[in-house]
């Protein structure tokens, strides 16, 4: 199923997201897959690792996506 892979208006999504807070794109790493009910977290080395919910559209994740990379800054 080609709608559980991100694509380039996903990951603009989340530089979106992840500009306006000022984080270098280096230290982010987005999984390939999407997976309900998508996550935030640090992985090794500190980077911002990001899994995109497969079923809620993005817009009404962004608060949640931000507010996860917010408590990790």
């Amino acid at each position: 199923m080609m709608d559980d892979i991100i694509n380039m208006e996903d990951m603009a999504f989340v530089y979106e997201v992840t500009d306006a807070l000022e984080i270098d794109r280096e230290a982010i790493r987005v999984d390939l897959t999407k997976e309900d009910p998508g996550s935030v977290g640090r992985g090794y080395g500190g980077t911002f690792e990001i899994v995109l919910p497969l079923t809620p559209p993005l817009s009404a994740w962004r608060p949640i996506l931000k507010a996860g990379l917010e408590r990790l800054i």
